[in-house]
């Protein structure tokens, strides 16, 4: 497969981009291989679940969402078409970088894939229409366990590059980071 792999200031995050192999056809890229991805991220996972989002308009921002345990996800999320600014939070309770984040932007001609570990809030917002979206999940969805922090905390200092985002009822009335009690501790092998 062949990837590239940079961390961060923040412990268990990393971006991952599969080495793309183009000729005059066009191009070939392996975007996961369980082996390299363990190796990558020091650890083997179990992906249970492929998620999609489509979202029609330039401006939508979805987030910040996390779940508890035990349905907490580690997410694998990378562009299929359009381009996004990712952003992740450590909600890690007793983390030494509780409430910092991390945005990235990702698109669909780098291929770069954004690993999220369980502990994070994740959110993005759209930078062009019709955007496709997919992501590897370590858990299955459960209604239960999903919590939202609100994307305009200002304790999070998050810079979106938007005013006025798109965004659902869910999302307009989630709570600020100071307002939850996280659900995650902090570990060392994230």
């Amino acid at each position: 497969m062949g990837l590239s792999v940079e961390t961060f200031a923040i412990a268990g995050p990393c971006l991952i981009t599969p080495l793309r192999h183009e000729d005059v056809r066009g191009w070939f890229r392996e975007s996961y291989n369980a082996s390299e991805f363990a190796n990558a991220i020091g650890r083997d996972v179990n992906f249970v679940q492929d998620n999609e989002s489509l979202s029609l308009a330039k401006g939508t921002l979805r987030g910040l969402h996390f779940q508890a345990p035990p349905f907490a996800q580690g997410k694998l999320v990378r562009v299929m078409k359009g381009k996004i600014l990712d952003v992740i939070v450590d909600i890690r309770a007793d983390s030494p970088t509780f409430g910092e984040h991390i945005a990235v932007a990702l698109d669909d001609a780098s291929g770069a894939q954004l690993w999220v570990p369980e502990g994070f809030a994740h959110g993005f917002v759209t930078r062009r229409a019709n955007t496709h979206i997919a992501y590897k999940c370590t858990a299955p969805y459960a209604r239960n366990s999903e919590g939202t922090i609100r994307w305009d905390d200002p304790a999070l200092g998050i810079h979106w590059k938007i005013k006025t985002p798109i965004l659902s009822d869910k999302d307009t009335a989630a709570p600020l980071l100071a307002d939850i009690v996280s659900p995650f501790t902090y570990k060392t092998r994230t």
